[in-house]
């Protein structure tokens, strides 16, 4: 498996936003707007490969001079629970710290809070409603 940054607008990115679709958007009944697909142009964009097969995405978003924002993780369902998910987390990780971020935050799904919490992430606050799906705010300092 080899674990990239991507480029907004390259071939990447358009598998990028199609996984995204079919896990996070298309359950849902949900699509994407042109607006929600531009602010990708700034972020830090990964993705995991298995030769030319996208397995799995997820988008650093800087929220502060030390604070980023992990958002649309996704991985296919059929690689699931396989171990790939912990490994782009794992790369993302790095890779905010490379680019100095000392703290990721982000909006994890109820049904995927026990995940992160397995990686070192607490939740805090309140839970609420975002795409129509209960959230947790969840956060992590990166050592």
């Amino acid at each position: 498996m080899a674990l990239w940054v991507i480029a907004f607008g390259s071939p990447e990115y358009h598998r990028m936003v199609e996984l995204r679709n079919d896990i996070l958007r298309k359950p849902l009944g949900l699509v994407f707007s042109e607006e929600e697909l531009q602010r990708d142009m700034h972020d830090i964009l990964i993705a995991a490969f298995d030769e030319d097969i996208m397995l799995a995405c997820c988008i650093l978003t800087r929220e502060g001079p030390e604070t980023c924002k992990l958002r649309q993780m996704a991985v296919q369902k059929n690689r699931q629970g396989k171990g790939i998910g912990a490994a782009i987390i794992h790369f993302a990780e790095n890779i905010a710290r490379d680019r100095g971020y000392r703290k990721i935050i982000m909006h994890a799904r109820s049904a995927a809070v026990g995940f992160y919490e397995k990686l070192g992430y607490a939740t805090y606050g309140d839970p609420f409603e975002e795409v129509t799906l209960p959230h947790f705010s969840m956060q992590k300092t990166l050592i």
